[in-house]
């Protein structure tokens, strides 16, 4: 037997853990699960845990049925794949896709300590655009959330969060591409003041790109600090956080590729969710659903978006900005 003694936790200053990789408890749900349920009942996320938004919604107009095929084409913590998955047996089959190498294992182990085996759930690192290459055949459900996930956002290491110091990272897939920091190397202030108006409708980008492009940004604390000096407010160092994450993982043009190609992955009669968070993602989502009904593609579609109930909001304050639309295939 070891004689070697247990490490102790890092200590951290004060009452209650601040920082990311301190909240050793919300990190282990099942042993701390009354402390997360606490943190969850004060309306806030638990760290490295994500909340699904509008699943009672999302569930309505999916309307999964037993032996169904469904894709869940952004993963992510899982928890509109567990309903969907449960929903669907017995002899249903989900397929859930995700580009982030980080947090898609978690997931998937998730999901099959619910006892989800290889019949019923298969799992592929790839981005949705490419659906059409690992669709086993066509589809009765397609589920996509287009929103960051909390994982994502919460953890500094992964420079998607403004409130918090770390690299000015804002890639999905760290593996691929380059970071936000070297992405602004390459533009001069007009194409980023472009890329500000066109990613995010940031009103003051020409002003902003000014500031940004008199210094070398590499951290998320650096940019923050240039947008408020620049005379910019909460809601504009969100949009160029917003409009950077959107040009360093291609989304726009992800988004355009899945919807393109969307009608033909769905089986006559299937059904299509999609859960946006910017004006972006809802007017090409909008846009493609009804093109899609003129041509005949689509027999219905959603002409009214719809937005979570007031108890979600209260619950969940990050569902805000939430839209859902759904389509049909003719």
């Amino acid at each position: 037997m070891s004689t070697e003694k247990p490490k102790r936790r890092p200590r951290y200053k004060g009452k209650n853990p601040r920082h990311f990789s301190e909240k050793y408890k919300e990190h282990d749900a099942e042993r701390y699960a009354a402390d997360v349920d606490k943190v969850i009942k004060s309306g806030k996320t638990p760290a490295g845990m994500h909340r699904p938004v509008m699943v009672r919604e999302v569930m309505e107009v999916l309307d999964p049925q037993p032996g169904e095929l469904a894709i869940d084409c952004t993963l992510g913590y899982g928890g509109h794949a567990a309903a969907l998955l449960a929903a669907l047996q017995p002899g249903g089959r989900l397929v859930g896709l995700d580009v982030d190498p980080i947090e898609l294992p978690k997931a998937e182990a998730r999901l099959r300590a619910l006892e989800f085996g290889p019949d019923a759930l298969t799992v592929h690192r790839t981005n949705f655009a490419g659906l059409a290459k690992v669709l086993p055949e066509p589809a009765d459900i397609v589920f996509a959330d287009l929103g960051l996930s909390s994982m994502q956002m919460d953890n500094p290491a992964r420079g998607f969060t403004y409130k918090c110091d770390g690299p000015l990272d804002l890639r999905m897939n760290p593996q691929r591409g380059q970071a936000a920091s070297a992405l602004l190397e390459t533009l001069d202030e007009t194409a980023l003041a472009a890329l500000l108006l066109a990613n995010a409708d940031e009103p003051k980008a020409d002003h902003l790109a000014r500031a940004i492009k008199k210094t070398s940004v590499s951290t998320t604390t650096q940019l923050t600090a240039l947008v408020r000096n620049a005379g910019g407010d909460e809601d504009s160092v969100r949009r160029v956080f917003q409009a950077l994450r959107i040009a360093v993982n291609d989304e726009f043009g992800a988004l355009d590729a899945f919807l393109q190609n969307l009608p033909f992955c769905l089986k006559t009669g299937g059904r299509v969710a999609i859960l946006t968070f910017h004006s972006g993602e809802d007017r090409r989502v909008k846009k493609s659903f009804q093109a899609g009904e003129r041509r005949g593609l689509y027999s219905e579609v959603a002409h009214e978006v719809r937005r979570p109930a007031p108890p979600e909001l209260r619950a969940n304050p990050r569902s805000r900005s939430a839209k859902l639309r759904w389509a049909r295939r003719a």
